[in-house]
């Protein structure tokens, strides 16, 4: 698949993040880990808990739950045009971050508050992997 094949709005790729890039092109979530070991994201230069500067990327389980979410109707993008309703859910990970994504595999109906999620990845285009989550 080539990006001109996909029409929706894609991240952009900048140096600070290309590490979560490379991961979820893997099919392997990584985020910044601090040196006492909060797990954060998106990414920042600076631990929002503990204001260190020093971090690594480290595996994440790529489970959570569905801390919210909401159901799509309204055509915002032309080029959502046809994928209505959908729902865009924020999940917090076991790890703690919580990530803007899409819940898949299920009725929108059947998405609720606290549900528990697994990680799927979505390979978009030849650059770019997507995190959906599924439920677990």
């Amino acid at each position: 698949m080539t990006t001109t094949e996909y029409a929706k709005p894609l991240p952009v790729r900048d140096p600070e993040n290309t590490p979560y890039w490379d991961s979820l092109k893997a099919h392997r979530m990584r985020l910044q880990r601090c040196e006492a070991g909060h797990f954060r994201y998106p990414v920042n230069p600076v631990c929002p808990d503990c204001l260190s500067t020093q971090s690594t990327w480290e595996p994440v389980s790529g489970r959570g739950t569905v801390y919210s979410f909401v159901i799509v109707h309204q055509v915002y993008d032309p080029s959502f045009k046809g994928e209505t309703p959908y729902n865009v859910a924020v999940v917090e990970l076991d790890e703690g971050p919580r990530l803007l994504t899409n819940i898949v595999g299920i009725a929108h109906d059947h998405v609720s508050i606290g549900m528990p999620v697994r990680v799927v990845y979505e390979d978009v285009t030849d650059d770019f992997t997507l995190a959906k989550f599924e439920s677990a």
